[in-house]
C-alpha cells in the first residue's frame, strides 16, 4: 500500500507545484475565473494520475470501473479531497460565496440518490447481460464501506469545484440554463484526456460523464451542490460496487 501511495505521489507532485505558483499568481488579480480554471487543472491532474498508479481501472467494450483492493488508500484520499475542499472554502471567502450549497434534508437527498441511479442506469443496463467476470469482478463486501466513503467525498470535491465554484460563477453572466447546460459540457471535456489517451475508455466515457454532469448540473440548478454531489457520489459507486 505504501508503494503504491509513493508512486501516486511521485506522479502528481511535480504538477501540483506548477499548479500551485499559477494560483499564487492568479489570486493578485480580481476576477475568480482563473483560479477556478487553475483548481479544475489540479483536480484532472489529481484524478487522471490515478489511472497511471494502478488506483482504478476502466474496461470496455461494455464501460465497467473498479478502483483500487485498498481500503487504507480509499479512505486516505476521501479524506484528503474532504480536508482540500474544506480549506478551499474557508480560505477563499470569494469562491465560498459562489457555492450554493441548498438545504440538506429528505427532499435533497432523493433527489441526489434518483439523480445517482439515472445518471448510472444506462451503464448498467447495457452491463446487465455480460458476466460480471468480464466487467471488472467482484468487490470484497468488505471494502464496501470505503469505497463508499470514496466515491462520496472524492465526488463532493468534484462537484465544489464544476458545480459550485464554476456553475455559481457563469450563473450570473449567461443565466441558470445557459450555466447548467456549460457546466456539464465543461465537465465532460475535462474527461477527454482520462478517457483518449490515459485510458482506452474512449467515447462511451464522454457519453457517460455528459449524461452524469448534466444531471448534476441541473440538480444544482434546482437544489444545490449537495443533491448534486449525492447524485455523482451515488452514480461512481453503483458503477463500482461490483453489486449490479
Amino acid at each position: 500500500m505504501l508503494r503504491d501511495v509513493l508512486d501516486y505521489g511521485a506522479r502528481v507532485l511535480p504538477g501540483l507545484v506548477l499548479i500551485g505558483v499559477c494560483y499564487a499568481l492568479a489570486r493578485k488579480g480580481r476576477d475568480p475565473m482563473m483560479r477556478i480554471m487553475v483548481l479544475i487543472f489540479a483536480f484532472i491532474l489529481i484524478r487522471d494520475a490515478m489511472s497511471p498508479a494502478g488506483l482504478w481501472r476502466f474496461g470496455g467494450p461494455v464501460p465497467w470501473l473498479r478502483f483500487t483492493d485498498q481500503a487504507g488508500i480509499m479512505l486516505g484520499l476521501g479524506a484528503a479531497a474532504l480536508a482540500a475542499t474544506a480549506a478551499l472554502m474557508r480560505l477563499e471567502g470569494d469562491l465560498r460565496a459562489l457555492v450554493r450549497w441548498g438545504r440538506p434534508g429528505p427532499a435533497a437527498a432523493g433527489l441526489g440518490l434518483g439523480g445517482g441511479v439515472l445518471a448510472a442506469a444506462p451503464v448498467l443496463a447495457i452491463s446487465a447481460p455480460v458476466p460480471i467476470t468480464e466487467r471488472g469482478g467482484t468487490v470484497a463486501l468488505s471494502l464496501l464501506p470505503a469505497l463508499l466513503v470514496f466515491c462520496l467525498a472524492g465526488n463532493l470535491a468534484e462537484e465544489v469545484l464544476f458545480r459550485g465554484v464554476l456553475q455559481g460563477y457563469l450563473e450570473p453572466r449567461l443565466g441558470a440554463v445557459r450555466a447548467a447546460l456549460l457546466s456539464g459540457l465543461l465537465f465532460a471535456a475535462c474527461h477527454v484526456f482520462l478517457a483518449s489517451t490515459v485510458t482506452g475508455a474512449g467515447w462511451p466515457l464522454l457519453a457517460f460523464t455528459l449524461w452524469e454532469g448534466l444531471i448534476c448540473a441541473f440538480l444544482r440548478m434546482r437544489a444545490g451542490v449537495l443533491p448534486a454531489a449525492l447524485a455523482h457520489g451515488t452514480a461512481i459507486f453503483l458503477l463500482a460496487c461490483g453489486l449490479v
